[in-house]
């Protein structure tokens, strides 16, 4: 790759930001056969494609989003840079990007994301929800940080990147008050024929739960099945059913939730992981949430 052409690198970026290239041209006041041609330039630079052509539309490839956040990096670092000469505060705070199982109980993604946010070094937080399958694409093309999941990687995907175990802990199951009353004497038989609410079959916790109450002789009926943690508590709080959860975070639910605890069990234990594409973390955001989960959260 010969020398980056930061001019090459402003034209694309408003390609980029217009997704179109005649608009894109006439903001930039050139004609649209000179930002093709040195976008092409650069894309044959980088040794990539940047865009596909949909119809009129210039469609950002996985190769140029990672590009395009690298560009937007760079020239605000270079407007930092001006202002810091000029004495000027530019404003301007890192980011961590994180991404979270969809699955994860929201309390528990606030309680191992909050270290970050108590940095000396102020951190801007960009948060994105979906599928490990999804968040794992985003991570191997760098539009993420870290992953936060109850899992690693399965064997079978094919990201290189690098689980860090955050910690573990068992259960704790909660009910409403007037539903918990009826269950709390002889925990855990009392379960058996009881309304309980539970995670969809993608998450740990539901394999897990499904294989205790299959030990312990109880069949629950199952009420409601939820991928949202968070519906599923509120499901919970109108007394629909009994529900499970990280028992580090009893004390946080049974306040927002108005639910109070039936029993607990270290026969299920729950993971949770931080995913990232270094073996050794790096970012120190991502190193606060690492070390803060192991010495403080679950310690």
């Amino acid at each position: 790759m010969g020398t980056l052409n930061f001019h090459h690198l402003r034209l694309f970026q408003a390609v980029a930001r217009e997704g179109n290239l005649t608009r894109a041209s006439r903001q930039l006041h050139l004609t649209p056969q000179t930002v093709s041609t040195q976008i092409r330039d650069l894309e044959a630079a980088l040794g990539e494609q940047l865009f596909q052509r949909v119809g009129r539309r210039m469609v950002l490839t996985d190769a140029g989003h990672v590009a395009l956040r690298y560009a937007n990096d760079i020239f605000s670092l270079g407007r930092e840079f001006q202002e810091t000469l000029r004495g000027q505060p530019s404003g301007r705070s890192p980011r961590i990007l994180v991404g979270a199982a969809d699955i994860l109980p929201k309390l528990i993604v606030h309680r191992l994301i909050e270290p970050a946010l108590r940095l000396n070094e102020p951190v801007q937080l960009v948060c994105h929800t979906g599928s490990p399958t999804e968040l794992l694409a985003d991570l191997a093309v760098h539009r993420l940080d870290v992953i936060l999941s109850d899992s690693p990687i399965p064997p079978t995907v094919k990201v290189r990147a690098y689980n860090h175990l955050l910690g573990t802990c068992g259960v704790t199951f909660m009910a409403q008050p007037e539903l918990r009353k009826r269950l709390r004497s002889g925990f855990p038989e009392s379960l058996d024929g009881a309304p309980v609410l539970l995670p969809s079959d993608e998450a740990v916790l539901r394999r897990l739960l499904d294989a205790w109450f299959d030990r312990c002789g109880v069949r629950p009926v199952i009420v409601g099945e939820f991928e949202d943690s968070a519906l599923l508590k509120s499901f919970g709080q109108a007394g629909e059913g009994f529900f499970a959860i990280p028992t580090v975070v009893e004390e946080e639910v049974g306040r927002q939730y108005e639910v109070e605890a039936i029993g607990r069990t270290e026969d299920v234990t729950e993971s949770f992981y931080a995913i990232s594409v270094e073996r050794r973390v790096r970012h120190p955001a991502v190193m606060a949430i690492c070390d803060a989960a192991r010495f403080e959260l679950f310690a």
